[in-house]
């Protein structure tokens, strides 16, 4: 049998799924959910019982200087560059169980399996929990892959304060502070493959009976925020054909948008998820109304096209109001390397299940990853599509399927061939 299916075979099921529900009570909210948001005391107790279980499937460990926490098993080729898995362990504060942690404990799991399997791989294995992915606590998300893969550096970081007031910086240094007993890494390095394996977060898999989403890169973001103002006035006497009424312009705004981002093929992703009015009083006219936009394809042509549309659209229906649009986040699609996505798509296949390619309409540590390494994804079934929710579920079974199909690409991978 092929090491990469004998390695699948030692996964745990139990073991894998009594971790996930023994974490999901560090943090733990009403209706099963997670609140266990980065450099916190919670993190630092759930990534001390992680500690605990990778020194006992024979990992070293060491945390670097953004907080990454790394687990290693040493290959045959102790010189070889790694194979690297691995997602992050902070939640949104009303998160669910498996977004995030599922992708480090799949790597866990995999590191048990190796010691179960007594298998030992061609190039050393690694396994790193992401530091502040989420970005909930500290903005913005994916800190610690920034730093480490040199997308921005660490000190970029130092002054973005969270809603106590408290500085990343000093959140860092009591982090590491608290890991002090643990040897420290330099961020960077040579990775031979990423692969990280994550919840979907949609629909798709369970809608159509899958068990794996291949996921072939990262859909492009475009994020603005309209400010539409007018006059505020009383709404008892200010008759209608007089007003500048900022929220019946902001209503035309949307209304415009919405026949801009029309998609018959369901694929563009068009989200007004805020709207803040004032004076906010039910008996006065709007004089401002702020809302932002999320604007998302994984084509940077319609990206482009429909982004630049926006102010324009918004400029054709906005009288007697007046209008601002402000660009303040884009990301160009990432298409993940397609060899390692081949070997994702051909791991599924020889363990039998039942997969299909697909972009990540989400943010995911691997986007910036994979600006230095090769990379891929691996998707598991969300139920209903639900996340950042305490909602969120993906069955035992369908978790162990996931870790798998990552013990087999990532035993693909670990093969040096002369």
């Amino acid at each position: 049998m092929d090491q990469g299916l004998r390695l699948a075979a030692a996964v745990s099921e139990t073991r894998q799924w009594d971790r996930l529900m023994r974490l999901a009570r560090i943090g733990a909210i009403a209706g099963d959910g997670v609140n266990r948001q980065a450099l916190t005391a919670l993190d630092r107790e759930a990534r001390r019982l992680m500690i605990a279980w990778a020194e006992e499937a024979g990992a070293s460990v060491s945390v670097d200087d953004a907080a990454n926490l790394w687990f290693r098993v040493e290959g045959r080729l102790a010189d070889a560059a790694p194979v690297l898995t691995g997602s992050h362990m902070d939640s949104q504060p009303a998160g669910g169980r498996f977004d995030g942690m599922y992708g480090v404990m799949a790597g866990l799991e995999v590191l048990c399996a190796l010691k179960d399997s007594g298998e030992t791989l061609d190039r050393p294995l690694e396994v790193v929990a992401w530091t502040n992915e989420e970005g909930s606590r500290f903005a913005p998300g994916c800190m610690g892959s920034m730093a480490w893969a040199g997308v921005k550096p660490l000190a970029a970081f130092a002054e973005t304060r969270d809603a106590e007031g408290v500085r990343f910086a000093d959140a860092l240094a009591e982090q590491l502070a608290a890991e002090a007993d643990l040897p420290r890494r330099p961020l960077g390095g040579t990775v031979h493959a990423y692969i990280e394996a994550h919840i979907e977060q949609g629909p798709k898999l369970e809608a159509e009976g899958l068990d794996i989403g291949v996921v072939t890169g990262i859909q492009g973001s475009r994020w603005f925020t309209v400010t539409v103002m007018g006059d505020s006035t009383h709404a008892g006497t200010t008759p209608v054909s007089l007003r500048r009424d900022a929220m019946q312009g902001a209503v035309r705004a949307i209304m415009a948008l919405n026949t801009l981002t029309a998609d018959p093929t369901d694929v563009l992703r068009f989200t007004v998820g805020s709207l803040v009015v004032e004076p906010g009083s039910s008996n006065s006219v709007a004089g401002m109304v702020r809302f932002t936009i999320d604007l998302r394809h994984p084509d940077a042509a319609v990206l482009a096209e429909k982004g630049d549309a926006i102010a324009e659209s918004i400029a054709r229906v906005i009288a007697p109001c007046d209008a601002k649009v402000e660009e303040r986040f884009s990301a160009t699609p990432l298409r993940f390397d397609p060899e390692l996505v081949a070997s994702v798509q051909g791991a599924a296949d020889a363990l039998g299940l039942r997969w299909a390619l697909m972009p990540s309409g989400a943010f995911h540590d691997a986007q910036l990853v994979a600006s230095a390494v090769p990379s891929a994804m691996i998707f598991v079934p969300s139920h209903k599509g639900i996340s950042h929710n305490p909602a969120e579920f993906t069955s035992a079974t369908q978790l162990a399927a996931g870790t798998r199909s990552l013990a087999a690409s990532l035993a693909q991978q670990a093969k040096i061939t002369k």
